[in-house]
């Protein structure tokens, strides 16, 4: 349907993550993708104040925003299922290529060349990919880490594997996210405050 992009985006708070697990607190798309969105504008933060680089923040927060967007379509699939094999993980980005198609599909025409950078890399956004990557994990183990905080252990090994998934990266940027903020997320509320 035209027009029905931003109503389509906007169910993503219908899709729950983590779909395997038993949650304390459910987590759904939107919740995530915020997240992520501000994550990755962290982490380029973080790249240009700290290490002297040039990274387009507002380029990698919008990226973040919208890299789940096709699950609007396919739901969330889990990890295991998802990365079962290549053969599984190419046609699952095949699917997710579709949905991209489909969802810039149900925008007005003039609004295509606006959206359509954000569902397709262009040309040097290798390296964004790569921060809103680290932050798509770093929001995995957010959730972990809140998970186990609530008494929950169902997350432990999923947090165990995510964190070495994030070292793997070897991004400078995420490695000073776990080090200088990551900790304050296992702080009360009034403890924040302090």
């Amino acid at each position: 349907m035209k027009n029905g992009f931003y109503a389509m985006i906007s169910r993503m708070k219908y899709i729950n993550r983590w779909a395997l697990m038993r949650n304390e607190h459910s987590e759904n798309l939107a919740e995530h993708s915020f997240e992520v969105s501000v994550i990755a504008h962290a982490l380029t933060v973080i790249g240009n104040k700290r290490f002297g680089k040039n990274l387009d923040c507002s380029r990698a927060a919008l990226l973040g925003l919208y890299h789940d967007a096709p699950e609007t379509l396919t739901g969330d699939l889990p990890t295991p299922v998802k990365y079962y094999s290549d053969e599984v993980r190419r046609a699952y980005k095949t699917v997710e290529n579709v949905a991209c198609d489909n969802l810039l599909d149900m925008l007005p025409p003039e609004f295509y060349d606006e959206y359509k950078p954000l569902f397709t890399a262009e040309p040097g956004d290798e390296e964004l990919y790569r921060y809103v990557k680290a932050a798509d994990k770093i929001s995995a183990l957010i959730k972990c880490l809140e998970e186990k905080k609530a008494g929950n252990s169902e997350f432990r090994l999923a947090g165990e594997s995510t964190l070495k998934a994030i070292h793997k990266l070897n991004l400078p940027e995420a490695e000073v996210f776990l080090e200088d903020f990551l900790p304050a997320y296992e702080l009360t509320l009034d403890e924040l405050k302090m």
